[in-house]
């Protein structure tokens, strides 16, 4: 199947309680049965802490009755456009939308639901950039947001526990 015939719904902060045990379990899906991270298993507190901001979208991919993938983040707090300190030329424009997650069914991937769901999420956005943090261990899934229009702006690990990530930027709407 492809990413065409999917349904994307569009979610916010309070439809949280009816789409959270949706997010988690596809994400435990996509993380794969094998897989016993701590960020798998802090997952749902991310869930709840981003569900929890001002202006939180998500969407979610169904094929009929069954979830496949979903999309989420927020914009940024006005002033905190933390991305800034990697750029030598700083853009007049400052509005962000924070990208946090992202994650497919293994059985969809390869289809196009990735990037169906992202821009879904960025449609009509009223930021002028989107940026998004990926581990610099996964070059695959940095080159897939490059191929989106992202691109590298510096490194960062913004927990003592966490790995180090690619800060990626892209300006809205996508191309």
């Amino acid at each position: 199947m492809s990413a065409a015939g999917l349904d994307i719904r569009h979610f916010g902060t309070d439809d949280l309680a009816e789409i959270r045990q949706t997010l988690i379990a596809l994400h435990a899906a996509a993380a794969g049965p094998d897989r016993d991270d701590d960020f798998k298993r802090k997952f749902p507190w991310f869930v709840d802490h981003w569900g929890g901001k001002d202006g939180f979208a998500c969407v979610i991919a169904y094929d009929g009755a069954e979830p496949v993938g979903f999309a989420y983040g927020a914009p940024s707090d006005e002033g905190r456009e933390w991305w800034r300190e990697y750029l030598a030329e700083v853009p007049d424009r400052h509005r962000t939308f924070a990208y946090s997650e992202l994650a497919v069914h293994p059985s969809w991937r390869g289809q196009g639901v990735s990037d169906a769901l992202s821009r879904a999420l960025f449609e009509d956005r009223p930021e002028d950039f989107v940026v998004l943090l990926v581990d610099v261990t996964h070059p695959r899934v940095q080159a897939l947001y490059e191929g989106w229009g992202f691109r590298k702006i510096g490194e960062r690990q913004p927990f003592p526990d966490s790995p180090v990530y690619a800060v990626m930027l892209a300006e809205l709407p996508l191309k």
